[in-house]
């Protein structure tokens, strides 16, 4: 495997990939976080993957030997609209999503690490993430797997009820 910056070509497999995540959440009772439909299905959700092919995104893949596309990672020194602000430069994990037929492998690690190798190439000292904090919490619980600690917790407002949120951190 091998991990390449991504760009427009590649908003079809950051959606393909979204999608198998919705449907393997879906198939485990898990639809809090990103619902049941795919993603590739909702307008607004193509034009957010497709927003992340522009300034001020920084798309990272994670290849295959045969050249497919098995995870996505997309930073930003700019964090999402419902996240509280720090007082330092930070680099936010905006997108991280892996191929669920590849759970286990290490594909999330690698682009984590990934993501820390560009915070010290910006000498940025701070990566953050956010992530869904419902159901049983175990994602949260493999964020602070790869090194990452709780801080702020939210919640945005969706038509089906509060999305509850997690914040969370890793100093470099």
């Amino acid at each position: 495997m091998k991990i390449r910056n991504g760009g427009p070509e590649d908003v079809p497999d950051i959606l393909s990939l979204l999608d198998g995540a919705v449907a393997w959440l879906a198939a485990n009772d898990r639809t809090g976080q990103w619902g049941d439909q795919p993603f590739s299905t909702i307008p607004a959700r193509v034009d957010q993957a497709a927003s992340y092919a522009a300034e001020p995104f920084l798309i990272r893949l994670a290849v295959d030997d045969d050249g497919r596309t098995v995870g996505c990672c997309v930073l930003s020194e700019d964090r999402g609209r419902w996240i509280p602000a720090v007082d330092e430069r930070e680099l936010y994990v905006r997108l991280l999503v892996t191929d669920r037929g590849r759970s286990g492998s290490g594909l999330g690690a690698a682009l984590i690490a990934d993501a820390v190798e560009e915070a010290r190439r910006r000498d940025i000292g701070l990566l953050r993430v956010d992530c869904y904090a419902g159901a049983d919490g175990k994602l949260v619980d493999r964020y602070r797997g790869l090194g990452f600690t709780e801080t702020e917790t939210f919640e945005v407002e969706q038509p089906n009820g509060l999305w509850p949120g997690q914040v969370l951190a890793m100093r470099l």
